[in-house]
């Protein structure tokens, strides 16, 4: 990598906090109710503004930033990686939306975010 691309660390923790920040500001307004934080599927609605949540889009697109900058010197931020990963989780069997981010909350309040959500289970 060109020494002239990296960040400086100031400006990455700028970032990594920004992230943070709208994170948690996100996470409780989906809690609450709303829909579309970790899908950009658009969702069907009949009042225009249930349907787009631009910050929700914007969180998206800085999380996968914030993810391919910390690649280029091989760091990781654990908040980043466990919400893009939460982002890739659809189908039947997984919560909803206001579930998901009231359980993301409470990991992030116990301090948990980069460790297992489940036990390893034992093969035999």
């Amino acid at each position: 990598m060109d020494p002239r691309d990296e960040m400086e660390p100031a400006q990455l923790d700028s970032l990594s906090r920004v992230f943070a920040d709208q994170l948690v500001a996100c996470l409780e307004e989906c809690a609450r109710g709303r829909r579309g934080l970790f899908s950009d599927v658009e969702l069907i609605a009949d009042d225009e503004e249930q349907r787009t949540w631009p910050e929700a889009a914007q969180l998206r697109e800085l999380a996968f930033a914030l993810q391919a900058i910390l690649n280029q010197s091989e760091e990781r931020n654990a908040l980043c990686d466990e919400f893009l990963d939460l982002c890739t989780m659809h189908g039947e069997s997984h919560p909803g939306e206001p579930r998901l981010a009231r359980q993301f909350l409470a990991r992030i309040e116990r301090g948990e975010v980069g460790t297992p959500t489940e036990e390893e289970r034992k093969l035999w």
